[in-house]
């Protein structure tokens, strides 16, 4: 097979913790250095936490994986300082189209509005991912980053007592204590076996073939699915554009395939040219056969081990949820962990996450197997309901909201979350941000005049914002400033015709910030509440509430 990608061998280096007695102890160790593990310990570095990465590989993921980057984590990436280089390197797309049998039954688009800095979806392999993860981690001088250390054993330790890791490394075992341990090691987690636990969920009966084929083809940037289509009758097929070339073909081959017989050349070229046609020019990069998996832990947490990512879950890749869902549990956790660490929430916070991202998983879980049911039933009637409502959807809107060929990775909701204060009776804001709701961009201008985008202002302030529109007796946002210094910790106040101009009106739109109006922002840019009118005696207390502390927890 044609190699696309030169895989980098990363050397490995003796810590002076091997061999150190008593065992060496560190506040954060994660296990896994794959692109959850990379972006938590940029999430954390970034925090101002020393970070210590352990890797049993010395190089990148090997083949595609993960491809499908939504808008959501490249938000995420964005603060970490990744998301113009994937954004750049990758495939910008927003657009789809749905084929059955062998005609196209509707297209859609997934970011039909403007004034967003990221695009719905960029598709780029996971070992480009990873790469850029790798260099930006072995640039910061808070994350080490050691290769060729595999976790065999670890004790998860309880409030009082760190965890205990042992590693092996190529000069022997030695120990680390741990006073937080993220277990980042994928869904074949060494972490979650040492532990004895186990997944709960579903394994479906049926098998998907994925090929990387690297050819010139003028297929446009979109994602196409077929259902039954003449290529591959009875079964689907999904079409993808990758970086350098590369094209993500799935086909569906049904539960009595042979998954070693499968990935020979020999039975992949025949299936391939059959969709391509048999005059297509193309080369194999890299194959492989999997099975749908949607599972997850009971819970994420183990003592002192976190789970996060396919450590903690497993869904099918129809949705794209699997990698984006991996780096939304970096995104709750990487602020709760740090405000642990500093003294400056109670441990509960830690507990809120297993809550939080157990419902992003539970969705996710829940959207993948209506996915999963949908693509492969299992009963005549399922199919025949199926390919009746694939018929009306050529023709009838409520008929394509009824199609399901995966339902692509939205940021979780968490309006229901214990965290988050419900708006008060009374004061209704019209607008699609919410509270709960992951904040939404916008473009902007900031006090030179320079172009800038809503989400960046609010990374940079690092830490609980307070964006506001300032009142009409109070055109300098003074009292805003003070609202926020009063908070514990303080917030960064952020206040709109002060510190930026909503170039385009959509902050306002979007926000319905009317004069007065603020949000409360957490560090994971999730809005924690909102009210009509500027109140410290509320603020307070909303803040209490989503550092699950006091009363309010």
């Amino acid at each position: 097979m044609l190699q696309a990608f030169e895989y980098p061998r990363f050397d490995y280096a003796p810590s002076p913790d091997e061999g150190a007695e008593p065992p060496a102890r560190h506040a954060v160790v994660i296990v896994g250095a794959g692109p959850i593990g990379l972006t938590a310990a940029l999430d954390l570095a970034r925090r101002g936490r020393r970070v210590v990465v352990i890797d049993d590989d010395d190089t990148v993921s090997v083949g595609s994986r993960a491809i499908c980057w939504s808008k959501r984590t490249l938000e995420i990436c964005d603060r970490l300082g990744l998301a113009d280089g994937l954004i750049s390197k990758g495939v910008r797309w927003s657009k789809g189209r749905v084929f059955f049998q062998d005609r196209e039954l509707y297209d859609f688009d997934l970011l039909p509005e403007a004034g967003h800095y990221a695009p719905a979806f960029v598709n780029l392999q996971q070992y480009h991912f990873e790469m850029a993860a790798v260099e930006a981690a072995q640039a910061h001088p808070l994350i080490e980053l050691r290769w060729r250390n595999r976790l065999v054993d670890v004790a998860p330790g309880d409030e009082q007592t760190p965890a205990r890791v042992t590693v092996e490394t190529p000069e022997g075992r030695h120990r680390l204590d741990v006073d937080w341990l993220l277990a980042c090691d994928g869904a074949k987690s060494p972490t979650r076996k040492a532990l004895g636990l186990d997944f709960e969920g579903r394994v479906f009966q049926d098998r998907f073939l994925i090929a990387d084929v690297v050819m010139t083809a003028d297929f446009p940037t979109e994602r196409w699915f077929w259902f039954d289509p003449p290529f591959n009758p009875g079964r689907s097929a999904l079409l993808h554009k990758q970086a350098d070339d590369v094209w993500r073909i799935d086909l569906q081959l049904g539960w009595d395939a042979d998954p070693e017989e499968e990935k020979k050349p020999e039975r992949v070229i025949p299936r391939l040219k059959a969709m391509l046609g048999e005059d297509a020019s193309f080369e194999l990069e890299w194959v492989s056969v999997y099975t749908f998996q949607c599972r997850r832990l009971e819970r994420f947490r183990s003592g002192r081990v976190l789970f996060v990512g396919d450590s903690a879950h497993q869904v099918s890749p129809f949705g794209a949820r699997g990698g984006n869902g991996g780096v939304q549990d970096v995104d709750n956790l990487g602020w709760k962990l740090d405000l642990v660490l500093r003294g400056a929430a109670p441990k509960a916070l830690l507990d809120s996450y297993d809550v939080e991202r157990g419902w992003g998983a539970d969705e996710n879980i829940a959207n993948s197997t209506r996915a999963t049911d949908f693509i492969t039933p299992k009963s005549q009637a399922s199919r025949d309901f199926r390919d009746a409502t694939l018929a009306l959807a050529a023709r009838f809107d409520f008929a394509r909201r009824l199609v399901n060929s995966g339902r692509l990775s939205q940021p979780a909701s968490l309006e229901a979350s214990p965290l988050t204060t419900p708006d008060e009776a009374g004061e209704r804001f019209d607008a699609p941000m919410r509270p709960g709701a992951a904040c939404l961009d916008a473009p902007i201008r900031d006090t030179a005049g320079r172009e800038d985008w809503l989400l960046r202002a609010l990374a940079r302030a690092d830490g609980f914002v307070l964006l506001a529109a300032p009142a009409l007796d109070d055109p300098d946002g003074a009292s805003v400033d003070a609202a926020a210094a009063a908070l514990d910790p303080p917030a960064q106040a952020l206040v709109m015709g002060r510190d930026f101009e909503d170039s385009e009106g959509l902050v306002a739109a979007r926000y319905d910030l009317t004069p007065g109006a603020c949000y409360l922002i957490r560090p994971d840019q999730h809005a924690a509440a909102r009210f009509r009118t500027l109140s410290a005696t509320r603020l307070r207390p909303a803040q209490d509430r989503a550092l699950a502390r006091g009363k309010e927890a």
